[in-house]
């Protein structure tokens, strides 16, 4: 019986688990020979570097374009061209954004609801020196805008450590200078204040930074001493409660005193005024009374006994005229007695 050898020797190599060949593997398969294959890969790397040289900017942003590292030119917004990126690089820059950095607290946002973190009162950035001595947290929003995209860009390193820095400075500056309550009470004007003084030490800087507005949280003290703080301002509300209270007794009072006062100087003066006229009368009419006494004296001495009588008459009450001869007066006196007396009765 003739052997197989082969077939044998295949069997063998089966059984002890040599493993096939990579290139008995590859035989097996067709050899790829497709002959447009460069042209294809050319037209894609066309495609790739033509698509690479279109870019477009947004209207909110604009384009700095370095050409190996250097800066070149500004693109606007739009559609624009460059050379390919291992020659020109493009960096967008948004200009119309409105970006924020907080200080002293960190927000949250849960269910489109802003809320403040738990840390936020234990943040040492927060806890600023007042004027009069005393301890405040006064966390504040930045809310700035790029002004200027070189200087963003190229001037310095790391803006954000900048601005950090710089806002911290500027708030601890003017909170500085102010006491306790003004920190607490006017928070807008120091808002205000730390704007200005953190946009003139970023012109400075060129960082190409342009501050919208500071924004000013709630300022308060530190919470271990916050009823101690509490207890002070009601002793002070008291105090100026009670001096608004005099200050309302005083304002009240002194408009009646001095119209008062007014009214006793023009009573005075009119009493004054009237005895005046008075006594300017009695003169004029003695001094008429004079001239008609000059004219005709037995006359006028005559009228002026008459008239003085006239006066005088009306208020002696009953009158008795005795004859000359009458020597008694005594009956005629006990007579006017009992008839008081009887009307008296009556």
């Amino acid at each position: 019986m003739s052997w197989d050898w082969e077939k044998l020797k295949e069997q063998q190599q089966g059984k002890t688990g040599v493993p096939p060949q990579m290139e008995n593997f590859i035989k097996k398969f067709p050899k790829l020979n497709l002959p447009g294959l460069p042209i294809i890969i050319l037209i894609l790397f066309l495609l790739y570097l033509g698509s690479s040289m279109v870019y477009t900017i947004g209207v909110d942003e604009v384009g700095i374009i370095q050409r190996f590292g250097k800066y070149i030119r500004t693109s606007q917004p739009g559609l624009n061209f460059k050379l390919p990126p291992v020659i020109e690089k493009v960096t967008k820059v948004k200009v119309r954004r409105v970006y924020k950095k907080e200080f002293g607290f960190r927000s949250l946002r849960v269910d489109d609801k802003q809320r403040f973190s738990s840390e936020s009162e234990s943040d040492s950035v927060a806890l600023m020196l007042t004027g009069d001595l005393n301890v405040a947290l006064a966390p504040w929003i930045v809310h700035y805008r790029i002004n200027d995209p070189y200087n963003y860009l190229f001037k310095i390193r790391q803006v954000d450590t900048l601005l950090s820095d710089m806002s911290e400075a500027a708030m601890r500056l003017i909170i500085g200078d102010r006491s306790i309550n003004e920190v607490i009470s006017k928070r807008g004007e120091i808002a205000e204040e730390a704007k200005a003084v953190l946009q003139a030490e970023l012109d400075k800087s060129e960082a190409g930074l342009s501050i919208v507005t500071i924004e000013m949280e709630k300022t308060n003290v530190p919470e271990p001493v916050q009823q101690s703080f509490n207890q002070v301002n009601q002793a002070v509300q008291e105090k100026e409660k009670l001096i608004y209270q005099a200050r309302e007794a005083y304002n009240k009072a002194l408009p009646e005193a001095m119209g008062e006062a007014e009214r006793t100087i023009r009573v005075a003066e009119g009493y004054a005024l009237d005895r005046v006229n008075r006594a300017k009368g009695d003169a004029a009419k003695f001094v008429a009374l004079y001239q008609e006494y000059a004219k005709a004296k037995d006359i006028t001495k005559k009228r002026m006994y008459l008239e003085m009588l006239k006066d005088i008459l009306p208020k002696l009450g009953n009158k008795y005229i005795i004859d000359a001869n009458q020597k008694n007066v005594l009956p005629l006196l006990n007579l006017e007695k009992q008839i008081g007396a009887i009307k008296n009765e009556k």
